[in-house]
Parts: C-alpha cells; sequence; structure tokens
C-alpha cells in the first residue's frame, strides 16, 4: 500500500540518539506514513540500530543534500518530508502537514524548539521562526514538506555541502509562498552548546551574510567546519 508521507532522515555517526527519534516516529508509522533512513556512510552502528524502526536504509554518498535527495528517490509516497536525526516531530506533525499540502500550499516547516541548557536558545528559536514567517525561507531544522511534484520541480536539493536548506527554499518560493506552521518541532541545541551561543549566532549570521553575496557553498563549509 502506497504512503501518504514519506519521511526521509538523514544520518551520519548518530547511533547514540537515532533509536530515540525513530521511536517517537512509531505511532506516525502505525498511521501510514513511511520512514526512510538515508545513511552516508556511517561508522558506528547507526544503520544497524535503525534498521528495525524504519521501512527503508538507503546507503548514500555522504552530504546532507546528497543523502536526502536518495533518500526520496526511494520513498514511495507523493509527499515528503525531511527530518534530522536530532529533531522530533510535534505527534501530530504528519497530520498537519498533510492538511497543509491538501489545502493548497506544496511546501511548508514547522515552527522550532531548541533544546538545551542556555536561555538564550529560546531567543534564538523564536528569532529563526520570526525570519522564516517573513522571509519564506526554511532551515533544516524545521523539518521541511513538500510535495514531490514540487520537490522533482525545482529538482531536489541542490548537490552542495552547506546552506541546501536556504537555496531549495529559493526555488520553492517561486512556486509558492511555504506553510509556516505554528506546531513546533523540538532540534537539539547540541551545536550551540559545543561552539557557543553567541559565538554560534556570529558564525552562522556571517555565513548566511557571504551565500546571499553570492560566494560558493564548499568555501563556507570550510568556514562553518
Amino acid at each position: 500500500m502506497k504512503s501518504s508521507l514519506s519521511i526521509v532522515i538523514p544520518a551520519l555517526n548518530e547511533a547514540a540518539g537515532i533509536e530515540a527519534t525513530l521511536k517517537a516516529l512509531q505511532p506516525l508509522r502505525a498511521r501510514g506514513v513511511e520512514l526512510v533512513l538515508a545513511d552516508g556512510g556511517s561508522g558506528d552502528t547507526t544503520v544497524a540500530v535503525a534498521r528495525p524502526w524504519v521501512d527503508t536504509v538507503v546507503d548514500a554518498p555522504r552530504g546532507r543534500a546528497l543523502q536526502m535527495n536518495a533518500g526520496a528517490a526511494r520513498a514511495r509516497a507523493d509527499a515528503l518530508m525531511f527530518l534530522h536525526a536530532d529533531t522530533r516531530l510535534p505527534p501530530s506533525g504528519d497530520v498537519l502537514a498533510l492538511q497543509s499540502l491538501a489545502e493548497g500550499a506544496c511546501w511548508g516547516r514547522f515552527d522550532v524548539r531548541i533544546e538545551g541548557r542556555p536561555r538564550m536558545l529560546r531567543v534564538v528559536a523564536a528569532l529563526m521562526n520570526l525570519r522564516s514567517r517573513l522571509s519564506g525561507i526554511a532551515t533544516g531544522d524545521q523539518a521541511i514538506f513538500v510535495t514531490r511534484a514540487a520537490f522533482e520541480r525545482v529538482g531536489g536539493f541542490p548537490a552542495q555541502p552547506l546552506m541546501e536548506d536556504i537555496e531549495i527554499s529559493r526555488q520553492l518560493k517561486r512556486l509558492g509562498r511555504p506553510a509556516c506552521l505554528r506546531a513546533r518541532v523540538c532540534t537539539s541545541g547540541r551545536r550551540w552548546e559545543q561552539r557557543g551561543v553567541w559565538r554560534t549566532i556570529v558564525l552562522m549570521w556571517r555565513l548566511r551574510w557571504r551565500y546571499w553575496r553570492g560566494e560558493p557553498a564548499a568555501r563556507l563549509a570550510e568556514a562553518y567546519r
């Protein structure tokens, strides 16, 4: 039976947390949602841990955009969602996304909440949500969902190592404004805590500014690393 929605989860060395992410998605799977893990060559036990909790495991070239495209190519549904391995959907996330697409949107995203100890993460999330709502640009942390027709029309995610979410948002905006759902996904604040909140804020704004000015994503990825 064809699924109503396929959730593609790119992963790379996520053995420590992938089981919790996938367990939380099992009620959606019971409702007919297909789960596709797109592994980028993990050197740990990510695939072995994940396999019982997903419908399909795809071995993909390393790189989030490449992995998501490979997962989408194997997915069976006409609606796709791209969920980071450290992000949790709200319990009715599948229903909300499908409802938005049924009402005429060709793509959309959720608001986000960032988990972590620094209180500043709440402000960061609020600003991300506001910026996205005003600009029509979504980040990967916001669980982008899209009709397969729209996804294929824009050629999927661009084969670049960074800012792939920004670029596909630009392309999808030409087809229509996103459905900006106020229901929140919850994503890990680990990168913010590891680098430092303010340092991460400054870094990401600098990278975005350089990207908007036309610098190649490959050069920006080196700066990010």
